[in-house]
């Protein structure tokens, strides 16, 4: 097959030059594990072939084979309670000794109850029905699903460059070309417009009202022509992270109350303490179906599922979910724990005052160097767009892949996202000086560059 151009939208590639450089200067039995999983696992440009092997992850550290050590600023959104963490792994460790890792369908578990109902008290008031799966591309399944069976229509709206998993009806309503093309035709209806964003907004825009409702109205256009719309889905703050503003989805609010539209908030990664508080729609307004994954499990197993209003238990007559593992004690044992332990040490607290910490150190770097565009993002979710010239903001995709390799080599893993944007999202049990490192790291590498 002729090699192709790889979307850098979700993450680096693993063809690339910088890769091939950065595996070759790693150990001799670190390269030979990288041959075997490369031998066995099919490819995937975004996954295997794969650029290290780790030896264990614990807190907000990953190690190699080598013994190095990286503060891991990606993580997959499942370390929000740190990576390995002890209550999560006892907990897990006391379920199986119990003899209960596994509970079939018809019958239901005290973990699953007990997590069911902390879910309730700490989602947004109103959200009062959860309802669990394996992943996250299945919650998104659910909630659309759902949305459309409780409206009785079947299109949506959701967002240009958002990313909601890999189920058929995830990707459809996702917005990225990269794990939609060459599938043929996908779910129907799915209609997008463009995520707000102030500093790269295409109108050239400096009122951020004004922004708001030139977004705003991509909306309105669409439902002018195609009033049958179930559901409006997105992340309330983005992946990049882009944050938009508390007028612009209160409006949308109330397009889906006058519309009868369901909002879906996508928090698989924003949630649980990520952006200073439980969940980043309390930044904004309340969803009717929040979908949750990644820390759910605790950040050691899979678990993900949806949280929704007590007036949309209705479907007793369908099953959106009916999961294998839909009530799995063990995965419940281990979220339980994980929520329980951001409780206790006030992971969302020191999610908020450190990322207000960090936001203002990579402000001050940006004072000094004009490859950094912009800095944006709330609580231990942050990105910084790296620009090759402040004016026209034109995106140095190759200036962030050779910082991403440098800060890799001095300990610090970043994840580049839209091929410029360094992203920040930590485990919420970091410290300051963590937050110093990271500075410290990227102040060297931009100095090099």
């Amino acid at each position: 097959m002729s090699q192709k151009k790889v979307s850098t939208e979700q993450g680096d590639n693993n063809s690339s030059l910088l890769r091939e450089e950065y595996t070759k200067g790693l150990d001799e039995e670190t390269r030979f594990w990288l041959n075997e999983d490369a031998r066995y696992f099919l490819h995937q440009a975004l996954s295997t072939p794969v650029m290290n092997v780790l030896s264990r992850t614990e807190g907000a550290y990953i190690y190699d084979l080598q013994g190095k050590k990286y503060l891991d600023l990606h993580g997959n959104g499942v370390h929000n309670a740190g990576f390995s963490n002890p209550d999560v792994i006892q907990a897990a460790i006391q379920q199986m000794q119990e003899q209960l890792a596994f509970t079939p369908r018809r019958y239901t578990n005290i973990p699953a109850i007990q997590l069911a109902k902390k879910l309730v008290e700490i989602t947004p008031d109103g959200l009062d029905r959860v309802l669990f799966c394996p992943g996250g591309s299945e919650a998104i399944e659910m909630a659309i699903s759902l949305a459309k069976q409780v409206t009785g229509r079947w299109k949506t709206i959701s967002y240009w460059d958002s990313y909601h998993g890999n189920g058929f009806q995830a990707s459809s309503v996702g917005g990225e070309e990269h794990f939609a093309n060459g599938q043929g035709p996908m779910v129907p209806g799915a209609f997008h417009v463009e995520f707000p964003n102030y500093y790269r907004n295409p109108w050239g825009l400096t009122d951020p009202r004004a922004i708001d409702e030139e977004y705003l109205r991509q909306i309105k256009i669409i439902l002018k022509r195609n009033p049958d719309i179930a559901a409006i889905i997105a992340e309330p703050i983005s992946a990049t992270p882009v944050v938009p503003s508390v007028y612009y989805w209160e409006e949308v609010r109330k397009i889906c109350d006058d519309y009868g539209i369901l909002l879906i908030f996508d928090e698989i990664i924003e949630g649980f303490g990520r952006t200073g508080k439980w969940f980043a729609s309390e930044h904004f307004v309340t969803p009717d179906v929040l979908v949750m994954g990644k820390s759910l499990g605790g950040g050691i197993l899979p678990l993900a599922g949806i949280a929704t209003k007590e007036k949309f238990n209705v479907l007793q007559h369908r099953s959106i979910g009916h999961f294998t593992h839909e009530k799995n004690p063990l995965s419940c044992a281990a979220g339980l724990a994980g929520i329980q332990y951001i409780e206790k040490h006030n992971l969302v607290e020191n999610s908020s005052h450190l990322g207000d910490y960090l936001m203002g150190e990579l402000n001050r770097l940006k004072e000094n160097f004009p490859v950094i565009g912009n800095v944006a993002g709330r609580g231990l979710h942050i990105g910084v767009d790296l620009v090759k010239d402040p004016g026209s903001k034109e995106r140095a995709e190759s200036e962030a892949e050779k910082i991403m390799y440098d800060c890799l080599q001095q300990g610090v893993a970043l994840k580049v996202i839209e091929g410029n944007i360094l992203t920040m999202r930590p485990s919420l049990v970091i410290g300051k000086e963590d937050c110093d490192l990271i500075v410290e790291v990227l102040h060297d590498s931009l100095s090099r560059l």
